[in-house]
Parts: structure tokens; sequence; C-alpha cells
């Protein structure tokens, strides 16, 4: 058995830890790294790469052709559609998907002064950050977790946004200034979960990877990655969502925003978790009719989907 993997710090561990969990080793499940479309142009932003994918085109094409048998991925990064022949066999336990903030002096975002430079790569951290601090600097950055953690100790910016799950994942949950409330930032859809994806007619390794799957990640990703369908998918997009499995029900939050900060349109909707799909769809329907649809078609107009 054979895994898939980005070659970040982060993409190595999450692999690392999906080979403990199958019970293997180095010798018997061996990494194969390799690199995608956003690891190679790391000096330019997400929206001038465009598309769908360009953190796993590349991994799943390794999966078709049989180079591996399986891929870790941050489920965030995985387009809302599989390619024919693949299939997510199993979604893993949910690490904590809210973003955090790493500022110098300790500061949290409530205290950052005016003007302040934040750091982040996503059009969805920027929209929700401007529309809670219209009057901070927010600016592209790229690159893997210690790097964004080093351009704030070397002062080129004074703050940056993060994934808590990644930081987590590495170890350093210490350098987290705060942990930002979902009532002011939501997550990507499916921030915090690990997907592995498979060959659809690989029974040994569904079977396999199928005995790593959580039932209520699975719930809350579906509902979650339903309204990024419905809103017409794209990582790129500014788009949060968070489901949360309370029993047998989900509820799902959701948002649009834009990336000047304003307009932002943010609803919620609740159903049983049995309907998660139909929960997301049916949130999809509603921001779009109160104007999400005109936020989403102006950032698209800009972007490039080969």
């Amino acid at each position: 058995m054979r895994i898939g993997t980005r070659g970040s710090d982060l993409a190595l561990t999450q692999s690392r830890h999906v080979r403990g969990l199958l019970g293997g080793t180095d010798a018997d499940i061996p990494l194969e790294v390799i690199t995608t479309t956003g690891d190679r142009f790391l000096d330019v932003s997400l929206q001038r790469i465009g598309g769908k994918g360009v953190f796993t085109k590349e991994l799943e094409e390794a999966l078709l052709a049989g180079r591996v048998d399986l891929a870790v991925h941050s489920l965030k990064d995985l387009p809302t559609e599989n390619p024919p022949g693949l299939l997510v066999a199993a979604l893993l336990v949910r690490e904590d998907p809210r973003d955090a903030l790493v500022a110098a002096r300790g500061l949290g975002l409530a205290a950052l002064p005016s003007g302040s430079r934040v750091g982040t790569s996503s059009l969805r951290r920027r929209s929700q950050l401007l529309a809670r601090r219209p009057d901070l600097t927010v600016e592209d950055l790229r690159g893997n977790v210690p790097t964004r953690l080093k351009r704030v100790e070397e002062g080129r910016y004074d703050a940056v946004v993060i994934a808590a799950a990644g930081l987590r994942r590495l170890g350093l949950a210490d350098r987290i200034t705060e942990l930002i409330d979902e009532e002011i930032m939501l997550p990507a859809p499916g921030q915090g979960v690990l997907a592995i994806q498979t060959r659809a007619d690989d029974e040994a390794t569904i079977a396999a990877v199928r005995r790593l799957h959580d039932e209520a990640a699975s719930a809350e990703a579906t509902a979650e990655r339903a309204f990024l369908a419905g809103l017409g998918g794209g990582c790129l997009v500014p788009v949060g969502a968070r489901g949360r499995v309370m029993g047998d029900r989900l509820r799902l939050d959701g948002v649009v925003g834009h990336p000047t900060g304003r307009p932002v349109v943010r609803d919620a909707a609740v159903g049983a978790a049995s309907d998660a799909a139909e929960i997301g769809r049916a949130l999809a329907a509603t921001v779009l009719a109160h104007g999400a649809r005109e936020i989403l078609a102006e950032v698209r107009s800009d972007e490039v989907f080969p």
C-alpha cells in the first residue's frame, strides 16, 4: 500500500498519522511525495493560479495511474466532485475547525492596531476579517505553515491567520494568539477533516481505510460541501461553512462574503443529520436568493478555471 502526499511539513505529518492509524511503517506503507500546482507556484496568488484542485489534481492523477493506492488530503482542498474512478473512502475524526490568529506581541484580533498587516492567501478569511475589522491591511501570503509563522517573527506581517488544525497537528498550538470565534469567522467547508481518497474499484484499500471513517465528521462535512457545491463549488471562493452534529440533528451555518468585507450574506439551517446534503443545498439556495449570487459572480469574473 502506497500513500500519495504533498511534500509540506503539514502534509507529511498528516500522511504519517494516517499510516500510523493503519498500523503501518515506512517499510510496508511508504509515502510518495507528489508536487501539486499549488506547491509549484508559491510566489503567485491562488486566485491567479485559478481553477479547482490546485492542491489535489496531481495526487488524483497518481491514484488513477496506479502510482499510489491512497491519497491523504485536507478535505477543504478537495473539490466537491470526485474524478471518475475515484472516491473518498474515509473521513477522519475532525480536529478543531476554527481559524487561528498568530500575532506579534500576543495581540488578539480586537487589539490589533489600525492598519496592521495581516497575511492570508484565502479570500474567505480576507472577507470575514475585513467585515469585522475594515481598518486592517489584509495582504496575500502564500507558503507553508512554518514560512507564514516566520513572516510574523521577521516583522513583515503583524499577524497571520492559519487553520488551527494545522498548527495543532504540527505541535505548534502554543503559537496561537487567538482562536477566532465562529461568530466572526466561519471556517472553510471541511476544514479540520482529513480525507482518504482511493480508486473506486480498489476493494482491499477501501476496506483497510474504511474503519477509520467517522460518521459525525462525515455528516458535518457532507452538509458543508453540499452548501459549497450548491454555490458552484471551488475552494478559492469566499465561502465559509460550519456544520455541527447535535445528537440526531445538524445545524449548518454558512457565509458568502465579498473580498472587500462588504457585502456579507450569512444564514443557518437545521435538520436531521441524516439529511446533511439536503440541508447544505437548501442553505445554498437561501443565501443565493439573498445576495450571494451577485457576490460570487463578481468574484468569479476575475478567476480563471482551466
